[in-house]
C-alpha cells in the first residue's frame, strides 16, 4: 500500500495541500460553502468519451456547480479489487488529474478488498466549493411563469456506456457527454442571470431530474419535445432499444430555471460556451397540478412525463 501510494497516486495528483501528507487537507474558506459526494461503480470502467475517473471528478463538480458554487478541491477514496492492473490504475489516475483542471484533488483514501469482492475498481468522491453570490438556487426556489433552459443534446452518456458494456455497435460510435459544467454556470452567475434552479441529467435523466423539482416546489412543468436536441445516433439507438432519451442518463447537461424575461440572455450566454453550445429553451413552469411534468410532441400530442420507476441502464455512473 505504501508503494501505491507513493510511486502512483500521490504523484498523480500532487499539490502543495496533498504534499503535507496530513490526515485531511486545511485551508481557508470565505463566505458560503457548498460540500457533496458521490460513489462511482461504472462498468464497463472504460467507454466511448470517457472512464470511471472523469466520471467521477466531472459528476462532483459539477454537483457543486448545480449548487452555483465554484469548486475549489475534491477528495478522492478507491477501493480496489486484489489484481487490478496498475497499468488502468495509473490510466484512471491520469484521467481524473486531466478531468480536475484547475481544482486540485487534496486527500483521499486507497483500500485493496479481495479478489472477487469489488468489481475491479470503486471510487468516492467529495468536493467543496465556494458561493460568491447572493442567489438562492434551489428547486423550491423555481416559481410559475420560469423559463426551462437544457443545455444540450440528451442521451450519449447511458447510450454510450450501454453500447460499450453489450458489444452493441450502431452506424456511428457514440460517445458519452461528460464534461464539468461550471464553465457554463459561472458565465451566467457573471452576467447576473436570476438563476433559481439548476439541476445535472443524471441518473434518470431530463424526466426524472424535473418530476424531483415539480414535486419540490409543488409546480407544473411543461416541456417541448421538438425542440429538445437528441443526436441522429441516440435517437436510433433508443428506438432499437425501446428506450426514451428522456429518462436516459447524461454526466454533461443540465436544466436552469430562470424568469421568462431573461430567457434569452442566459441562452445566449450559455451558448457562448463549449459546452452548452445547443442549448435550448425547452418548457415553461405552470401553476398546474402540482408535481406533474408534460411533453408536447411534434405532431402536438401531449402525454405525461412519470417519474422512472426502478433503474432504466443499472451502472452508468
Amino acid at each position: 500500500m505504501h508503494a501505491l501510494l507513493e510511486k502512483l497516486i500521490l504523484p498523480a495528483f500532487r499539490n502543495p495541500m496533498l504534499d503535507e501528507r496530513h490526515d485531511g487537507a486545511v485551508f481557508d474558506v470565505p463566505g458560503r460553502i457548498a460540500f457533496t459526494t458521490d460513489s462511482y461503480v461504472v462498468k464497463p470502467i472504460f467507454f466511448p468519451g470517457g472512464d470511471i475517473g472523469s466520471l467521477a471528478v466531472h459528476g462532483t463538480i459539477n454537483d457543486l456547480a448545480m449548487c452555483g458554487a465554484r469548486p475549489i478541491c475534491l477528495s478522492a477514496a478507491f477501493i480496489l479489487e486484489e489484481g487490478f492492473a496498475m497499468h488502468d490504475l495509473r490510466r484512471i489516475t491520469e484521467s481524473m488529474h486531466t478531468a480536475a483542471g484547475d481544482v486540485p484533488i487534496v486527500t483521499g483514501d486507497t483500500k485493496v478488498v479481495d479478489r472477487g469482492k469489488g468489481d475491479g475498481i470503486y471510487i468516492t468522491t467529495a468536493g467543496i466549493g465556494v458561493i460568491e453570490h447572493s442567489l438562492r438556487i434551489t428547486p423550491s426556489n423555481v416559481r410559475p411563469g420560469d423559463a426551462v433552459l437544457v443545455s444540450g443534446d440528451l442521451g450519449r452518456h447511458g447510450i454510450a456506456v450501454l453500447a460499450h458494456r453489450e458489444g452493441l455497435s450502431f452506424e456511428t460510435t457514440i460517445e458519452s457527454d461528460t464534461v464539468p459544467l461550471w464553465d457554463a454556470v459561472s458565465e451566467l452567475l457573471r452576467t447576473r442571470i436570476t438563476i433559481h434552479c439548476m439541476r445535472d441529467l443524471t441518473r434518470g435523466g431530463l424526466a426524472s431530474a424535473l418530476n424531483e423539482i415539480a414535486a419540490t416546489a409543488g409546480v407544473s412543468i411543461a416541456l417541448n419535445e421538438a425542440v429538445i436536441p437528441v443526436t441522429d445516433g441516440v435517437r436510433g439507438a433508443c428506438e432499437i432499444l425501446g428506450l426514451d432519451p428522456l429518462y436516459v442518463a447524461n454526466e454533461g447537461r443540465f436544466v436552469c430555471f430562470v424568469p421568462a424575461f431573461e430567457a434569452e440572455q442566459a441562452l445566449a450566454e450559455l451558448r457562448s460556451t463549449s459546452v452548452a453550445q445547443s442549448a435550448v429553451l425547452a418548457g415553461y413552469v405552470a401553476e398546474g397540478p402540482k408535481g406533474r411534468v408534460t411533453v408536447k410532441s411534434a405532431i402536438g400530442a401531449t402525454r405525461i412525463l412519470d417519474m422512472l420507476s426502478g433503474e432504466q441502464l443499472p451502472r452508468i455512473c
